[in-house]
């Protein structure tokens, strides 16, 4: 006897659900922004969440500390103007070599930064990011120094990329990519291996991991998203100072992570959207914005350790489970009576 085939949704995963929602929103904001404040702000988010993606595979997955992440985002905007400009590179070709020289210091840092730490390994990796920041700063003869300089405009496959609505797509699809990249690395042996670095050196060698060689993979990983949205960041700018690769700079995509959510990829789309507005909605208080940052990362850590997404999502399933008990009590006490 043939059964006959009784077909059934497909039973889709949160994180598949929450792609196909950002892959909406990212169609539909184009048709309710009309103003070119907000698109320029929607697409400076996007690439900070490009750039939080990388970050966060290092520290919320990997469990390894970066606070001069910003000089790889100098290193691809730099090579995105000084080779165009001085040697007369194309921008795309620049763009490759920067994210190949960022990739090729990571990995030449790695070795020696990894063997650390704690609290040593992040101030390695400030040294790291302080170093970079004053080769941009002194080499005024190529970079401008502390003034910066103009960056060529960016061309692909032929079409120069001027107005912000090119810009945005191409930064949406470029997000869209990170997303779904993200997610599949977690999922793959490679993230399941960067999760048992994270919670233990020791336990991650006793099962097989070669920790020196996936500590230098994932920096060398995150290193390269950065130094490609530091380039993307350039071109679309227009101009490039030392600031994009200065401390603060590093610390702001940190607190992005940890209010975000560590380990979390929603989370670091979350962490890059709040403290993107935040700095335009205390742009009439000038020098504020440490303050805030400061404060909302201290708050974080001591009310949100796992950061924001993380702990909405934990309360919001302990209330479920809350209501299902409460609702099978009081099904129980019916059946009884």
């Amino acid at each position: 006897m043939i059964r006959p085939v009784i077909l059934r949704p497909m039973a889709l995963r949160p994180a598949t659900l929450g792609l196909v929602a950002l892959a909406v929103l990212v169609l539909v904001l184009p048709l309710v922004i009309s103003n070119s404040f907000y698109l320029d702000l929607v697409i400076r988010i996007a690439i900070n969440a490009i750039i939080v993606l990388g970050l966060n595979l290092l520290i919320g997955f990997a469990g390894q500390i970066s606070f001069g992440h910003a000089g790889f985002l100098g290193i691809g905007a730099y090579a995105s103007a000084v080779l165009p400009t001085h040697f007369g590179w194309p921008p795309l070709l620049a763009l490759i070599a920067g994210a190949a020289a960022a990739a090729a210091l990571a990995a030449v840092m790695a070795w020696p930064i990894f063997r650390l730490k704690g609290h040593y390994l992040a101030m390695a990796t400030l040294g790291l990011g302080i170093i970079l920041n004053l080769i941009f700063r002194n080499e005024a003869s190529y970079t401008g120094g502390p003034d910066g300089m103009a960056v060529p405009a960016m061309e692909l496959f032929g079409l120069q990329l001027s107005r912000d609505r090119q810009w945005y797509w191409v930064i949406a699809a470029l997000l869209l990519v990170s997303v779904w990249a993200s997610l599949n690395i977690i999922d793959s042996p490679f993230g399941r291996a960067l999760r048992a670095l994270h919670g233990s050196d020791v336990a991650a060698r006793v099962v097989g991991v070669d920790i020196a060689r996936y500590k230098m993979a994932i920096f060398v990983m995150s290193a390269t998203f950065a130094s490609i949205m530091g380039s993307i960041t350039a071109h679309y700018v227009g101009f490039v100072t030392p600031n994009i690769a200065d401390f603060f700079h590093s610390v702001e995509l940190v607190t992005m992570v940890v209010v975000g959510g560590m380990a979390s990829v929603f989370g670091s789309l979350l962490g890059a959207v709040l403290l993107t507005i935040l700095p335009q909605a205390l742009a009439t208080f000038e020098g504020w914005e440490t303050v805030a940052f400061g404060a909302i990362l201290i708050l974080c850590m001591i009310f949100m350790p796992r950061g924001l997404l993380p702990t909405l999502a934990a309360r919001l399933g302990s209330l479920r489970f809350a209501v299902a008990r409460l609702r099978a009590g009081r099904s129980a006490g019916e059946s009884d009576s």
